[in-house]
Protein backbone atom coordinates (compact mmCIF):
# COMPACT_ATOMS: atom_id res chain seq x y z
CA UNK A 1 0.00 0.00 0.00
CA UNK A 2 1.33 3.42 -0.98
CA UNK A 3 2.06 5.66 2.07
CA UNK A 4 -0.35 8.29 0.77
CA UNK A 5 -3.23 5.79 0.94
CA UNK A 6 -2.44 4.58 4.47
CA UNK A 7 -4.34 5.61 7.56
CA UNK A 8 -2.46 7.16 10.47
CA UNK A 9 -2.50 3.87 12.40
CA UNK A 10 -1.19 1.98 9.37
CA UNK A 11 1.64 4.49 8.95
CA UNK A 12 2.56 4.15 12.63
CA UNK A 13 2.57 0.35 12.39
CA UNK A 14 4.66 0.45 9.22
CA UNK A 15 7.20 2.77 10.84
CA UNK A 16 7.40 0.61 13.96
CA UNK A 17 7.88 -2.47 11.76
CA UNK A 18 10.69 -0.66 9.97
CA UNK A 19 12.43 0.18 13.24
CA UNK A 20 11.96 -3.32 14.68
CA UNK A 21 13.35 -4.95 11.53
CA UNK A 22 16.43 -2.73 11.63
CA UNK A 23 16.87 -3.30 15.37
CA UNK A 24 16.73 -7.06 14.96
CA UNK A 25 19.61 -6.91 12.50
CA UNK A 26 21.61 -4.48 14.63
CA UNK A 27 21.16 -6.47 17.83
CA UNK A 28 22.02 -9.69 16.01
CA UNK A 29 25.19 -8.17 14.57
CA UNK A 30 26.42 -6.02 17.46
CA UNK A 31 24.57 -7.22 20.58
CA UNK A 32 22.42 -4.96 22.74
CA UNK A 33 25.33 -2.94 24.10
CA UNK A 34 27.07 -2.56 20.76
CA UNK A 35 23.95 -1.45 18.91
CA UNK A 36 23.08 2.10 19.90
CA UNK A 37 20.18 4.22 18.72
CA UNK A 38 22.45 5.86 16.16
CA UNK A 39 23.24 2.47 14.63
CA UNK A 40 19.55 1.53 14.59
CA UNK A 41 18.67 4.86 12.99
CA UNK A 42 21.27 4.34 10.28
CA UNK A 43 20.04 0.82 9.54
CA UNK A 44 16.39 1.91 9.43
CA UNK A 45 17.22 5.03 7.36
CA UNK A 46 15.61 7.27 9.95
CA UNK A 47 16.91 9.88 12.34
CA UNK A 48 17.37 9.13 16.04
CA UNK A 49 14.66 11.69 16.75
CA UNK A 50 12.21 9.84 14.51
CA UNK A 51 12.88 6.58 16.34
CA UNK A 52 12.13 8.22 19.70
CA UNK A 53 8.72 9.19 18.35
CA UNK A 54 7.81 5.48 18.25
CA UNK A 55 9.93 3.96 21.03
CA UNK A 56 10.90 5.78 24.23
CA UNK A 57 14.23 3.95 24.50
CA UNK A 58 16.16 0.85 23.43
CA UNK A 59 14.52 -1.27 26.15
CA UNK A 60 11.13 -0.52 24.59
CA UNK A 61 12.40 -1.83 21.25
CA UNK A 62 13.68 -4.99 22.96
CA UNK A 63 10.27 -5.44 24.61
CA UNK A 64 8.51 -5.18 21.25
CA UNK A 65 10.89 -7.69 19.65
CA UNK A 66 10.34 -10.19 22.48
CA UNK A 67 6.57 -9.64 22.31
CA UNK A 68 6.57 -10.46 18.60
CA UNK A 69 8.71 -13.56 19.01
CA UNK A 70 6.48 -14.89 21.80
CA UNK A 71 3.31 -14.07 19.84
CA UNK A 72 4.69 -16.06 16.90
CA UNK A 73 5.47 -19.02 19.17
CA UNK A 74 1.93 -18.91 20.55
CA UNK A 75 0.49 -18.86 17.03
CA UNK A 76 2.55 -21.92 16.13
CA UNK A 77 1.50 -23.79 19.28
CA UNK A 78 -2.20 -23.07 18.99
CA UNK A 79 -2.18 -23.66 15.24
CA UNK A 80 -1.98 -27.41 15.72
CA UNK A 81 1.73 -27.71 14.96
CA UNK A 82 2.62 -28.83 18.45
CA UNK A 83 2.24 -32.28 20.01
CA UNK A 84 4.30 -34.65 22.13
CA UNK A 85 5.55 -36.86 19.31
CA UNK A 86 6.54 -33.85 17.27
CA UNK A 87 8.24 -32.30 20.30
CA UNK A 88 10.25 -35.49 20.81
CA UNK A 89 11.45 -35.27 17.21
CA UNK A 90 12.18 -31.54 17.46
CA UNK A 91 14.23 -31.99 20.63
CA UNK A 92 16.16 -34.91 19.18
CA UNK A 93 17.03 -32.98 16.02
CA UNK A 94 17.42 -29.64 17.82
CA UNK A 95 14.63 -27.98 15.86
CA UNK A 96 13.58 -24.89 17.78
CA UNK A 97 10.88 -22.40 16.82
CA UNK A 98 9.02 -22.73 13.53
CA UNK A 99 7.77 -26.29 13.12
CA UNK A 100 5.91 -28.31 10.48
CA UNK A 101 5.59 -25.43 8.03
CA UNK A 102 5.69 -25.88 4.27
CA UNK A 103 7.51 -22.71 3.24
CA UNK A 104 6.77 -23.35 -0.44
CA UNK A 105 3.09 -22.68 0.32
CA UNK A 106 3.42 -19.91 2.89
CA UNK A 107 5.05 -16.63 1.87
CA UNK A 108 5.61 -15.05 5.28
CA UNK A 109 9.03 -13.59 6.16
CA UNK A 110 8.22 -13.84 9.89
CA UNK A 111 7.98 -17.64 9.56
CA UNK A 112 11.05 -18.12 7.38
CA UNK A 113 13.92 -20.33 8.61
CA UNK A 114 16.21 -17.31 8.35
CA UNK A 115 14.01 -15.19 10.63
CA UNK A 116 13.67 -18.13 13.00
CA UNK A 117 17.47 -18.27 13.35
CA UNK A 118 17.62 -14.51 13.97
CA UNK A 119 14.87 -14.77 16.61
CA UNK A 120 16.66 -17.66 18.31
CA UNK A 121 19.90 -15.66 18.47
CA UNK A 122 18.06 -12.60 19.74
CA UNK A 123 16.45 -14.55 22.58
CA UNK A 124 19.91 -15.70 23.63
CA UNK A 125 20.93 -12.03 23.65
CA UNK A 126 17.85 -11.12 25.68
CA UNK A 127 18.64 -13.82 28.22
CA UNK A 128 22.20 -12.55 28.60
CA UNK A 129 21.04 -8.94 28.88
CA UNK A 130 18.46 -9.93 31.51
CA UNK A 131 21.30 -10.95 33.86
CA UNK A 132 22.46 -7.31 34.09
CA UNK A 133 19.43 -5.23 33.15
CA UNK A 134 16.39 -5.39 35.51
CA UNK A 135 14.09 -3.93 32.86
CA UNK A 136 14.99 -6.62 30.33
CA UNK A 137 14.76 -9.25 33.08
CA UNK A 138 11.13 -8.24 33.68
CA UNK A 139 10.43 -8.26 29.94
CA UNK A 140 11.80 -11.79 29.71
CA UNK A 141 9.92 -13.01 32.79
CA UNK A 142 6.61 -11.57 31.58
CA UNK A 143 7.08 -13.03 28.10
CA UNK A 144 8.00 -16.48 29.44
CA UNK A 145 5.01 -16.44 31.79
CA UNK A 146 2.64 -15.64 28.93
CA UNK A 147 4.13 -18.40 26.77
CA UNK A 148 3.96 -20.94 29.63
CA UNK A 149 0.34 -20.09 30.41
CA UNK A 150 -0.58 -20.48 26.73
CA UNK A 151 1.11 -23.90 26.65
CA UNK A 152 -0.77 -24.88 29.79
CA UNK A 153 -4.09 -23.75 28.34
CA UNK A 154 -3.35 -25.72 25.19
CA UNK A 155 -2.52 -28.95 27.07
CA UNK A 156 -5.29 -28.81 29.67
CA UNK A 157 -8.08 -30.07 27.34
CA UNK A 158 -5.92 -33.06 26.44
CA UNK A 159 -5.54 -34.07 30.11
CA UNK A 160 -8.68 -32.79 31.88
CA UNK A 161 -8.33 -35.30 34.75
CA UNK A 162 -4.76 -34.40 35.59
CA UNK A 163 -4.48 -32.09 38.63
CA UNK A 164 -3.33 -28.61 37.69
CA UNK A 165 -0.30 -28.88 39.98
CA UNK A 166 0.83 -32.05 38.22
CA UNK A 167 0.28 -30.64 34.73
CA UNK A 168 2.21 -27.49 35.64
CA UNK A 169 5.14 -29.57 36.90
CA UNK A 170 5.21 -31.64 33.73
CA UNK A 171 5.12 -28.58 31.52
CA UNK A 172 7.93 -27.03 33.54
CA UNK A 173 10.02 -30.13 32.86
CA UNK A 174 9.27 -29.86 29.15
CA UNK A 175 10.17 -26.16 29.18
CA UNK A 176 13.55 -26.98 30.73
CA UNK A 177 14.15 -29.57 28.00
CA UNK A 178 13.24 -27.10 25.26
CA UNK A 179 15.33 -24.25 26.66
CA UNK A 180 18.27 -26.55 27.31
CA UNK A 181 18.08 -27.85 23.74
CA UNK A 182 17.95 -24.28 22.42
CA UNK A 183 21.22 -23.46 24.16
CA UNK A 184 22.84 -26.75 23.14
CA UNK A 185 22.24 -26.02 19.46
CA UNK A 186 25.56 -24.19 19.61
CA UNK A 187 27.40 -27.29 20.84
CA UNK A 188 28.34 -30.59 19.23
CA UNK A 189 25.61 -33.24 19.11
CA UNK A 190 26.97 -36.31 20.87
CA UNK A 191 23.99 -38.67 20.50
CA UNK A 192 22.24 -40.20 17.50
CA UNK A 193 19.01 -38.18 16.90
CA UNK A 194 16.83 -41.24 16.26
CA UNK A 195 17.99 -42.84 19.50
CA UNK A 196 17.30 -39.57 21.31
CA UNK A 197 13.84 -39.35 19.76
CA UNK A 198 12.99 -42.81 21.09
CA UNK A 199 14.15 -41.81 24.57
CA UNK A 200 12.19 -38.55 24.52
CA UNK A 201 9.07 -40.42 23.41
CA UNK A 202 9.53 -42.84 26.30
CA UNK A 203 9.97 -39.97 28.75
CA UNK A 204 6.85 -38.16 27.53
CA UNK A 205 4.82 -41.39 27.60
CA UNK A 206 5.87 -41.97 31.20
CA UNK A 207 5.40 -38.36 32.29
CA UNK A 208 1.86 -38.14 30.93
CA UNK A 209 0.80 -41.72 31.68
CA UNK A 210 -0.94 -40.68 34.92
CA UNK A 211 -3.85 -39.32 32.94
CA UNK A 212 -5.32 -40.52 29.66
CA UNK A 213 -5.79 -37.80 27.02
CA UNK A 214 -9.39 -36.96 26.23
CA UNK A 215 -8.35 -36.94 22.59
CA UNK A 216 -5.04 -37.56 20.88
CA UNK A 217 -3.22 -34.74 19.05
CA UNK A 218 -2.68 -35.35 15.36
CA UNK A 219 0.75 -36.74 14.52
Amino acid sequence: MHPANQTKDQRVCARRDQIVAASRLCFRKHGFHGAGMAEIAKMSQLSVGQIYRYFVNKDAIIEEIVRRIVFKKIQIMTGGAHNLKQMASNLAYRVIGVQNIDHSKIDCPELSPEQNEIDHALMLEVTAEATRNPVVEKILRDAESKLFNEAKAMMTPYYPDMPEKELTARLEMMAVMCEGTAFRRLTQAHADPETLKTIYNQVFLKVFSDSTPSHTPEN
